[in-house]
């Protein structure tokens, strides 16, 4: 089968040489929200990663994030997710030949069934916006890392605090409702962590071209769909197009957990 146009533009080695590397096709199949390749090799480089880390990839979905820790950085994942059956998250990982070092276990949030201090590293992509806000949720998701720890997020953001604008904007609030209150900015992000004195945040910025990778990849998932794609995939594009980077990005943002 051959790849439609706005699918092969999702392959851009100039800007994302790691993740052109696959198919985008394959990823594609285990669409769960934005391109998530494009986000954890864009934040990768905050963290520090290398061979032999455990990591713990929180909010995992389909396995896509999990299989490219693996494979990109040579690293042993533990891929939790609440939603998404291990079995299936096990196939896709076996599948991708990576199924000796990602173990896919079902692990809601809150109340994560792992030792503290079990990993070097905790990487979230696109899920965090989902349980992470609370002022309480830091200090607990930092047990788990061992001093000298990395945490990576990165997260749909916004150019301005809702707050600060009084309201979400109806174009955005049309397609996601109330939900775009969890969609801070990085400096919202930098002042909640910093403040809890748990972790020293190293990276705390907002891309500013979020929203046009945003719209390549939801134009890719709508051409790719073909005749399932439906009136979700037309609203998030407007919302893309509507917005023009108005407002929405994404905010990646990396700490290091304090002795």
């Amino acid at each position: 089968m051959t790849a439609s146009r706005a699918v092969q533009a999702l392959l851009r080695p100039d800007r994302y040489p790691r993740s052109s590397r696959y198919d985008p096709r394959w990823l594609l199949d285990l669409d769960m929200g934005p391109n998530p390749l494009w986000l954890l090799e864009d934040l990768a480089p905050d963290l520090g990663l290398r061979p032999g880390m455990r990591v713990l990839d929180l909010g995992s979905g389909k396995g896509a994030t999990s299989v490219f820790l693996a494979r990109e950085y040579g690293a042993r994942v533990v891929a939790a997710d609440w939603w998404t059956d291990p079995r299936t998250a096990a196939a896709v990982f076996a599948g991708a030949g990576v199924g000796d070092r990602v173990e896919a276990v079902r692990a809601e949030a809150h109340t994560l069934p792992f030792e503290d201090e079990a990993f070097d590293a905790i990487v979230s992509i696109d899920a965090f916006e989902y349980f992470g806000t609370a002022d309480g949720y830091l200090p607990y998701l930092v047990r788990f890392l061992r001093p000298g720890g990395r945490l990576g997020i990165a997260t749909p953001g916004m150019t301005r605090e809702v707050r600060d604008l009084g309201a979400v904007p109806a174009h955005i609030e049309r397609v996601v409702g109330w939900e775009a209150m969890a969609w801070h900015t990085a400096e919202w992000w930098r002042f909640q962590w910093a403040t809890t004195g748990l972790v020293t945040v190293t990276s705390a910025r907002l891309q500013p071209d979020g929203w046009r990778d945003w719209l390549l990849w939801a134009r890719a998932g709508a051409e790719h769909r073909g005749e399932e794609s439906g009136a979700a995939d037309r609203a998030v594009l407007d919302m893309l197009t509507q917005d023009g980077g108005a407002f929405l990005s994404f905010a990646l943002v990396a700490a290091t957990k304090n002795s």
